[in-house]
């Protein structure tokens, strides 16, 4: 019976073993000099947290087994209370642990912060004066990602090349929901959030084609929100960039908008030309004609506000993309102002002479984002049925 349990044991690890094989464990294997300290940080943590862990552990099971009932051997003492050697051990040891992890936490906090530019290539080669970065504005978007060159004047989706040994400064952004940009290879995730901007420091040491992603759900196509990251020479990305520019066709604003709308799983697509101040533009929520700018509204409100004359800026700061006259799906009223998307068209279609057009009420003024044609939404009358919770009379 005990040479059964061992065989079963040994081919269980086995099993375990092949099972790990076909595990891709980028995360420990990484690409990126960033990546890599940020590796070590996890295995610099584990190991100190081991130190506690394993001793615990082979402990327990030895005084279950040296104080088991029929090991009469053992001293058995059922007046001892203290000993202030034991007492110095146990809380001389994780003291020094929780020291250590502190400074290790301190100094890494620092030198890893996505924000802080680069200081060295790799371990052995520092960041010379004469290293220039490239930079790369990020745009996550639904649910796709685009990525635009300033100093190349291109714009990609869902790909992304740099050359390696080369620092990368990362301009992040987002158009809808909160997305998380991720490239395991290279550095840790950083949020996309619109409306602001967050920046990541990188650099890739090896040529080759990793795998990126969004790391926090968006929505109904965020499983195909991925894309490829090329590692390649400066020659290579030279040769990437031209291609880019005889391939791609322009961005502008208008193209920016029909990209913008919703679609899953959308082909690598080049753009060789891009419009001067679009990500400013989207950075700021005002791509479309008429919005008013982020930083324009931010520079009103530190000024001490416009007073009764901003409220002509009211409809120059809707900007959620949702309040549209389209149908969207499954939205139905009050949320949005419009009726449910169906097959047979929309189910709840207004009536002639009713206000019915997202941002106006009944007396044509402007109203906020889902209050539109409804009655209680204006102040004339109560809550419909699904709003109004209290007790009908």
């Amino acid at each position: 019976m005990p040479r059964l349990m061992k065989l079963i044991c040994r081919l269980s690890a086995l099993i375990l073993l092949l099972a790990l094989s076909g595990c891709d464990l980028v995360v420990m294997s990484p690409s990126g000099d960033i990546a890599m300290q940020q590796r070590d940080l996890i295995i610099i943590s584990v190991v100190l947290m081991l130190l506690i862990i394993i001793p615990v552990i082979c402990l327990t099971l030895y005084f279950a087994w040296h104080y088991r009932r029929s090991n009469t051997s053992a001293q058995y003492d059922p007046e001892w209370h203290h000993s202030t050697r034991l007492e110095v051990i146990i809380w001389a040891a994780p003291l020094a642990i929780i020291i250590a992890l502190g400074a290790v936490t301190w100094i890494s906090t620092h030198k890893l912060d996505p924000y802080r530019p680069l200081d060295r290539i790799d371990a052995a080669r520092p960041v010379t004066p004469e290293t220039k970065p490239i930079t790369i504005e990020v745009v996550a978007l639904d649910w796709k990602w685009l990525f635009l060159y300033p100093e190349q004047g291109i714009a990609t989706v869902n790909e992304i090349a740099a050359p390696i040994d080369t620092p990368i400064e990362f301009k992040i952004t987002g158009s809808t929901v909160m997305n998380s940009f991720y490239i395991p290879a290279l550095a840790g995730q950083i949020y996309a959030m619109p409306g602001m901007q967050t920046k990541l420091h990188a650099v890739m040491n090896k040529e080759g084609v990793y795998e990126g992603f969004s790391a926090n759900y968006s929505g109904d196509g965020f499983s195909g929100m991925r894309f490829k990251f090329h590692g390649v020479s400066n020659e290579g990305f030279d040769q990437w960039v031209s291609q880019v520019k005889n391939q791609g066709s322009p961005l502008n604003r208008d193209a920016y908008l029909k990209l913008e709308r919703p679609s899953a799983r959308v082909p690598v697509t080049y753009y060789g030309q891009v419009e001067n101040g679009l990500y400013e533009a989207i950075l700021n929520l005002c791509v479309q004609p008429g919005q008013m700018c982020q930083n324009e509204m931010m520079h009103i409100d530190m000024m001490g506000g416009a007073g009764k004359d901003s409220a002509e800026n009211r409809e120059r700061l809707q900007y959620d993309t949702r309040w549209t006259n389209e149908e969207g799906p499954g939205a139905t009223y009050p949320a949005t102002g419009h009726g449910a998307k169906s097959h047979e068209g929309t189910e709840a279609e207004t009536a002639p002479g009713s206000a019915a057009q997202p941002g106006k009420g009944n007396d044509g003024m402007s109203t906020m984002p889902g209050m539109s044609g409804h009655e209680g939404h204006d102040g004339k009358g109560v809550a419909p049925d699904q709003l109004n919770t209290n007790t009908k009379p």
